[in-house]
């Protein structure tokens, strides 16, 4: 652990590193009131516990990294039939995750504050039908690559984890991160590219149109499970 992370309590014995930042009253009002309504138990099988306490009949999908959850809500929205869990450790981003879904009340989607490895590990083999991850910290700097969270360790979790023909969806603004992860999941046989790469329907997030205003091109890179 950096010295720009915290140590949390473990939730359902899945370890919760997040980075450390501030947190106002407000939000932290809206933690306190919400979480614990759209809060996804990591207790049990997954993600047959997700489906019952949120008594959805249909398939889960992971979005992992959300932010402020503007893109979770946009693909719950589009995707009625899926139980969208966002899973994410930045507290403020949680905060207006959760805010919004109140407002909306949008019935098919919950939060999970775990690290995103861990949390796969424990899914019950091939029950997750999509995993998605939108603009990961890229870490450019070569002494902070092994930070990056797509390794080998995270696509033999996801391809565990992907029921199949499921997909893992990701998104970047960073060539080196998109070749990064090529080669990581390259090295997984139970994941296949998706040729041609396409940019896949879905909304502009805070962070691609950051990377867009700097000039950065946008990848968008599909694995099918076999």
């Amino acid at each position: 652990m950096n010295a720009d992370e915290t140590q949390a309590p473990t939730v359902g014995g899945v370890r919760t590193t997040r980075r450390r930042s501030r947190t106002s009253p407000a939000k932290e009002s809206a933690l306190r009131d919400l979480l614990p309504r759209f809060a996804a138990s990591t207790a049990g099988p997954l993600p047959a516990t997700w489906l019952e306490e949120a008594r959805h009949d249909g398939p889960v999908a992971l979005d992992v990294g959300v932010g402020d959850g503007a893109a979770t809500r946009a693909w719950a929205r589009a995707r009625p039939e899926l139980l969208v869990v966002a899973v994410e450790l930045h507290r403020p981003g949680l905060a207006k995750l959760l805010v919004a879904l109140d407002e909306e009340a949008l019935g098919n989607v919950r939060v999970v504050e775990a690290d995103a490895v861990e949390l796969l590990a424990r899914c019950e083999p091939a029950t997750v039908a999509a995993i998605r991850l939108l603009f990961p910290d890229p870490w450019p700097k070569r002494r902070h690559v092994a930070r990056r969270m797509v390794d080998r360790s995270f696509a033999a979790a996801a391809a565990s984890a992907l029921a199949p023909g499921g997909e893992l969806h990701l998104a970047t603004d960073w060539d080196d991160y998109a070749e990064h992860a090529r080669t990581m999941v390259a090295a997984e046989p139970r994941l296949a590219p998706e040729r041609p790469e396409r940019r896949i329907d879905r909304p502009v997030t805070a962070y691609e149109a950051r990377g867009m205003a700097a000039g950065r091109a946008i990848t968008d890179l599909v694995w099918r499970r076999r």
